[in-house]
This record gives C-alpha cells, sequence and structure tokens, in this order.
C-alpha cells in the first residue's frame, strides 16, 4: 500500500516529538519508539495499493497548494482494532477540502475494496498520532493528557509524502513545474 500523507512545520513537528518522549518517559505506548528514518508526525490523507499516473497527476495539484494552516483542539483517543492516542484537528473547510481533493483522487483510480473506509470523507477523523497499541484501553483511565506538553495552537501542513509499506521508501509528492 501507499499512503498519502501530510508533515508538519519545523516546530509542530518538534512539539509532537516532545509528546512522543513523554510518553515513552512514562512507560506509556509512544511513537518514539518506532526508531525507523521514515518515523516522523504526519496526517494520513489516504492509502492506495499503487500512485498510478492519474493519481499522480491529482496530487501533485493538491501539493502545489501547500502550506495549509490547521488548528490542533486537543486529544483524542480512538478505539479500532488499536489503541491510539493523537492530537485531533479542527476539520475546517481547507483541511477537509484538500482531504476530498487527495480521496477523490486515490478512489477515482483505485479499486474500492481496496480504500479503507476510515479515509472516507465524512468517516475521516483527521489527527497525529502520538502513541498506538493492539492492547485496547491502552490510554483510557490514565492521566495522560496531563503528561503530555500542550499542543501548538496552529501549525502548517507543509510536505505532501507517500509511504510505502511494502518497500519502506518515502516519496515527496511534489506540485507540476
Amino acid at each position: 500500500m501507499r499512503t498519502v500523507e501530510l508533515l508538519l512545520n519545523e516546530a509542530a513537528d518538534l512539539a509532537v516529538r516532545d509528546a512522543w518522549r513523554r510518553l515513552a518517559d512514562a512507560g506509556l505506548p509512544s511513537q518514539a519508539r518506532h526508531r525507523s528514518p521514515t518515523n516522523s508526525p504526519h496526517l494520513t490523507l489516504a492509502a492506495c495499493p499503487e500512485l498510478t499516473a492519474p493519481i499522480r497527476w491529482e496530487l501533485a495539484e493538491v501539493a502545489a497548494t501547500l502550506p495549509v494552516p490547521v488548528r490542533i483542539t486537543g486529544v483524542v483517543r480512538f478505539e479500532r482494532p488499536t489503541s491510539v492516542l493523537a492530537w485531533a484537528l479542527d476539520p475546517d473547510p481547507a483541511l477537509t477540502g484538500l482531504h476530498r481533493r487527495v480521496w477523490e483522487a486515490v478512489s477515482s483510480d483505485s479499486p474500492p475494496e481496496t480504500l479503507n473506509p476510515f479515509h472516507e470523507p465524512g468517516r475521516w477523523s483527521p489527527h497525529i498520532t502520538l502513541g498506538r497499541t493492539r492492547r485496547a484501553g491502552a490510554f483510557s483511565g490514565r492521566r495522560v493528557p496531563e503528561l503530555l506538553p500542550v499542543p501548538p495552537l496552529s501549525a502548517q501542513l507543509v510536505t505532501l509524502r507517500s509511504y510505502d509499506t511494502e518497500t519502506g521508501a518515502l516519496e515527496v509528492l511534489e506540485p507540476r513545474s
């Protein structure tokens, strides 16, 4: 699979990494434990089997709209197949419009059954993951928000990239020149 992700500006990236470190120091699941050089704070927009030429064409147009300002609204927890602790982003019209363009790009040239339904517009919850584990309820009943730094009130989404889950390769998706 190929993800389509947005990276944060430097100050927001450092704030997320500080949150990762604090969770790890407290013995909680944290993205800091993932030592891969490809691991960086990001917002996942979608995933698809392949970035075909038509998908790339549309994603180049999305990349040309960056940077996009976002507002971090606070801590959120998800209990899907995994327990996730994250900072939620305000799904304002600019962010949801950008997401919809990415979703339309990947869904236009991918088999529907290969797309993650959690990424569909209307179901997608924009967030930056702080910690994740397969242990159900790992973050519930804990005073986790008190461990975390205050999230920045605003951030910028500055770079569109793709991660290949099979090869581990990263690719920055540039605007057309």
